[in-house]
């Protein structure tokens, strides 16, 4: 046997065994958070669906804000867009964590695949190191005779192509995971990006809702009294159905009042003393506003009139966000309550026209008060996380309606 073709085939084992060294994880790599493949697929098409949709909303909102002539409107349309952007950066997130942990299951399973070939080759590589080291002189002073070493250089010649046909589909192996370790370390650059882009985005959003405060610090007298009665209220209620139920009280008294005819001069004449047609009710039946949206981004942990282990019909929307997740108005309207429930953590609800509100549950921080007026998107609180789920639930005079369906 040759001895380059010899020293071709030692190469061949060699590099299909170098494919079982396996490269040691960096400090950041150790620090993602690694799921199931099933479940990365499912976070990667979720999350990249919500950061399509949340960086359409920032497009808006920020349309919106550039098109608004007063102070107020367009301080509010610029901080839904940037709680939009938040939201946006959050989904960039889990789409590079969900990608990161693809390529990490990918180059696992390729690790696997390779070890069971790993003790045979070892044994090629260094059966073929052996022969390539002994002289072919010496092969013929071995005992036994002179042809049955012709015998075996002859197989080891014949070997040779066969090894380089089944090193092939190994090399090609060892190509997919360098492909697989770029990919991995894209989505951890990704993910870095990403952590940047939303700890600027909150530093931004930060600033400017205490440009809002300070605004509006003179005109919190009449909100403050508001929100002790909307306190007192809750006192009163015997429970969560209880206090919207009061507040749906409140809000259509508030409707009533504010559309009597306030005082109105001596006619000039009999046909201006005549009463004029009332104007007409909001309808019950109308859709929300056209602004709605989910109030923050994660899994459907439970959803509307699935069965609870008590046995009852869930009446909303129960999500699992990250933890630190930005919660946002789901619709525009005016904020009824504001602050801790009992059993229900940190809650706010808000009163819609047309007789819609939106209550969420399960903050673990809220940004508005009673009487603030909101949009959709406005910035309302942080979640909790996946350990704390928010529950998000819409009604219509009262009766739980399915928010899915006015999503846009």
């Amino acid at each position: 046997m040759r001895r380059p073709a010899l020293l071709t085939a030692l190469a061949c084992a060699a590099a299909c065994a170098a494919l079982f060294v396996a490269l040691p994880e960096t400090r950041a790599e150790r620090a993602v958070l690694l799921v199931e493949p099933a479940e990365a697929e499912a976070q990667l098409a979720r999350a990249a669906r919500e950061s399509r949709r949340a960086e359409q909303r920032a497009a808006r909102l920020t349309r919106s804000a550039e098109a608004a002539t007063e102070a107020a409107t367009r301080t509010a349309s610029e901080a839904a867009a940037l709680a939009a952007r938040i939201q946006q950066a959050e989904a960039d997130i889990e789409v590079a964590r969900a990608r990161y942990s693809l390529a990490r299951s990918a180059r696992a399973a390729l690790t696997a695949r390779l070890a069971e070939k790993q003790e045979p080759t070892a044994r090629l590589a260094a059966a073929l190191q052996t022969a390539a080291r002994r002289p072919l002189a010496l092969s013929a002073l071995q005992p036994g005779s002179l042809k049955e070493v012709v015998y075996v250089r002859a197989v080891l010649d014949s070997a040779v192509p066969q090894i380089r046909k089944r090193t092939v589909a190994l090399r090609a192996d060892l190509d997919k995971g360098r492909a697989l370790e770029a990919e991995a370390g894209r989505a951890l650059t990704s993910l870095r990006d990403s952590e940047t882009a939303l700890r600027e985005r909150r530093t931004q959003l930060a600033a400017l809702e205490n440009q809002q405060r300070i605004a509006s610090r003179n005109a919190r007298g009449a909100a403050l009294r508001e929100a002790e009665r909307a306190l007192a209220l809750a006192e009163e209620a015997r429970d969560l159905d209880g206090l919207v139920e009061r507040l749906d009280d409140v809000a259509a008294l508030r409707r009533e009042l504010a559309a009597l005819p306030g005082p109105v001069l001596r006619p000039a004449n009999l046909a201006a003393a005549l009463p004029s047609a009332p104007a007409p009710a909001a309808s019950a039946s109308a859709p929300p506003p056209g602004d709605f949206q989910l109030p923050v981004d994660g899994r459907t942990l439970t959803g509307f009139g699935a069965r609870r282990d008590s046995g009852l019909a869930s009446t909303g929307l129960e999500l699992a966000p990250v933890t630190g997740a930005q919660v946002v108005a789901p619709a525009r309207g005016r904020v009824a309550f504001a602050g801790p429930y009992r059993g229900f953590g940190r809650i706010v609800i808000i009163e819609h026209e047309g007789g819609w509100t939106s209550l969420v549950t399960g903050l673990a921080r809220v940004d508005v008060a009673v009487g603030d007026t909101v949009i959709g998107g406005s910035p309302m609180g942080i979640a909790g996380g996946r350990e704390a789920p928010v529950t998000f639930e819409l009604r219509r005079d009262g009766k739980p309606i399915n928010p899915l369906q006015y999503l846009r």
